[in-house]
């Protein structure tokens, strides 16, 4: 009886150590939501700002610059992981984004504001796919899609606190403010990161440390990928774009580039293609917090969904949600059914890039996961670099509001495509392979892709 208590114990303390890594996680990844959501809230008060003269053109390519930064900051990560580790990617550029966030609210120019939005992403893009890898390695396989959901969920809560930022101080306040709280991370969560957040198993199996990885993998309840030590030719970014691992990657960039593009342009332009299409300011910004309501929701259950039936058939069916919800905003709907339209394309805009975010980590593992996770994200940043431009391009031409919702829509249809495209059977070989000798040997589980 002593050493089943004994067990229960140590199972209990694993949970409660797993559930720690995903909470530090999650608030990480808050400042990620705030970051988008903000810019997006402020586009109004850019544009009225009178000392910039800013045109919607130039106001969707600023928007594109931090996003530039984050296809930079998530390529360099995803080629740092297996060198560095994932504690030096996310404290470094959780604490340089936190800084030039406090720089931007006091940017002279909008070229100054443009160039440090630039350097803020280079930090953000780093912490993204660096978060989301520890959070799947620390999550038992059978929870991995929905703790990425619940962790990510931290994005729509970012996104939420800035749309509520917006409503209570735009009115009164220069949109200054709404960028100096940007501040926050660096005297909340980075000292916890700090002492908290522990380092990637895998990065510690690889390197050789396997007395460390032994014991933080005992703490945890998890188990090394034998892919870290045993696999040294996948360590590196280049070896993901070869064989036959190949297609199937470069289909999951389309689809996180379509993801990205439809979460950031979505994100970005939401309140002014709403005010364009009749509804007042406050309805305009109240979209963007029901918006992220949705996603939050939504990818919650439809994680657990997938962590059941499998991540694909659950992300296609996410991307044609997207495509029905963008096109009926379109439809001129009386606003309180625009706002349950707008909930459902929260789950198909931001929900539906986190379940591309989930597929990515648990088809790829061990030291290739952030790696991959890198690439994904990385390429997948044109997209979201794109996506605004696109907004204030169309918002800048004859083009009537409906062309935002045809052109969103479209593009969701083509990252639908590109998921259903995707070959499980490529890493079906690689799912049984056994850990590193020295660290514990799980019990066979059925994986679903």
């Amino acid at each position: 009886m002593n050493s089943l208590t004994a067990a229960g114990s140590d199972a209990s303390t694993a949970r409660r150590s797993s559930a720690m890594v995903v909470a530090l996680c999650f608030v990480i990844i808050v400042f990620d939501g705030y970051d988008l959501v903000v810019y997006g809230a402020t586009v109004p008060s850019l544009l009225a700002y009178k000392q910039w003269e800013l045109t919607p053109g130039e106001v969707g390519a600023i928007g594109s610059y931090a996003l530039m930064g984050m296809l930079l900051g998530a390529l360099i990560s995803g080629w740092l992981a297996p060198r560095v580790g994932a504690r030096a990617i996310i404290l470094t550029s959780l604490t340089s984004f936190s800084i030039l966030m406090g720089l931007t609210a006091l940017s002279p120019n909008p070229e100054i504001f443009g160039l440090l939005r630039f350097l803020g992403g280079l930090g953000l893009g780093g912490v993204v796919p660096t978060v989301i890898a520890l959070t799947v390695e620390y999550s038992p396989p059978a929870r991995r899609q929905f703790n990425n959901a619940l962790m990510y969920s931290g994005y729509s809560v970012g996104g939420m606190m800035a749309a509520l930022s917006a409503i209570a101080l735009l009115p009164e306040n220069s949109f200054r403010l709404m960028y100096a709280l940007g501040l926050l991370p660096l005297v909340t969560i980075v000292p916890l990161a700090w002492r908290f957040l522990p380092e990637s198993v895998a990065f510690l199996v690889g390197k050789g440390r396997t007395d460390e990885a032994k014991l933080l993998a005992d703490k945890f309840g998890i188990f090394a990928d034998s892919t870290a030590a045993s696999d040294e030719g996948h360590r590196s970014m280049a070896s993901l774009v070869k064989g036959p691992r190949k297609i199937p990657l470069l289909l999951l960039v389309v689809a996180s580039f379509c993801g990205l593009l439809l979460v950031y342009g979505v994100n970005t332009w939401l309140p002014n293609i709403m005010r364009q299409a009749g509804y007042s300011l406050g309805s305009s910004l109240s979209f963007l917090l029901v918006l992220n309501i949705g996603a939050i929701a939504g990818a919650l259950i439809a994680s657990r969904v997938a962590d059941r039936f499998g991540s694909k058939p659950v992300t296609v069916a996410s991307f044609l949600l997207a495509v029905q919800a963008i096109l009926a905003l379109g439809l001129g709907l009386p606003l309180y059914a625009a706002m349950i339209v707008v909930a459902f394309a929260g789950l198909g805009t931001v929900g539906t890039q986190i379940l591309v975010n989930g597929y990515v980590a648990t088809i790829f593992s061990g030291s290739d996961r952030t790696s991959a996770l890198g690439l994904s994200l990385g390429l997948g940043r044109i997209g979201a670099i794109f996506g605004p431009i696109l907004g204030g391009w169309i918002a800048s031409s004859s083009l009537g509001v409906d062309w935002n919702f045809y052109t969103y829509a479209a593009f969701a249809g083509i990252g639908c495509v590109a998921v259903a495209l995707v070959s499980n059977r490529t890493f079906a070989a690689r799912t049984a392979t056994l850990p590193p000798a020295g660290l514990p040997t799980p019990t066979p589980q059925s994986t679903t892709y």
